[in-house]
């Protein structure tokens, strides 16, 4: 159940307050009902996901799905519409509070269009920086100086560190 659910997210928060979940949404399952539509969006906005995908549910012929009858397009294009607000209300959230601050960077590769590296948080969060070739396959330290909804923008501590000397 939803409580349950949320029961084990306060156990595993009060282990580890750091924690983040991420999770896969589907609207507009065969059968969903409005409250069980608003249950959902509370569970949503209570755990705060981030780097969450949510889409309609579509049926896959020759599964036991495929034979339900499927809720209105028009509403469940409206419960979509209102679920990624708020999941992208949480990932901006989560952004502006890693603003200002020093995260550890797994550097993926250089970008193609510019001089700019580009890694991962540990919440897998898109981070584009100034950085050094030679940090590829590595955790650096990047400062965080700005984020929109879904990437971080900062700069290799250790990059900033090498220019100055």
């Amino acid at each position: 159940t939803i409580n349950d659910y949320f029961q084990i997210f306060k156990k595993i928060k009060n282990k580890n307050p750091a924690i983040r979940l991420s999770s896969d949404f589907i609207i507009g399952y065969p059968g969903e009902t409005k409250n069980d539509f608003q249950e959902t969006l509370k569970l949503v906005e209570k755990i705060g996901f981030i780097n969450s995908f949510s889409f309609i549910f579509s049926p896959r012929p020759g599964t036991a799905a495929s034979n339900l009858k499927l809720i209105d397009k028009k509403t469940s294009l409206q419960r979509l519409e209102k679920i990624q607000r708020q999941l992208f209300e949480n990932q901006i959230k989560m952004n502006k509070q890693l603003e200002n601050r020093e995260i550890d960077v797994l550097v993926e590769n250089k970008t193609f269009e510019s001089t700019k590296f580009f890694g991962r948080s540990k919440y897998m969060t898109p981070v584009i920086f100034d950085g050094n070739k030679d940090d590829v396959g590595s955790i650096v330290k990047v400062k965080i100086n700005y984020s929109n909804q879904t990437t971080l923008f900062g700069e290799s501590l250790s990059n900033s560190e090498q220019r100055v000397a």
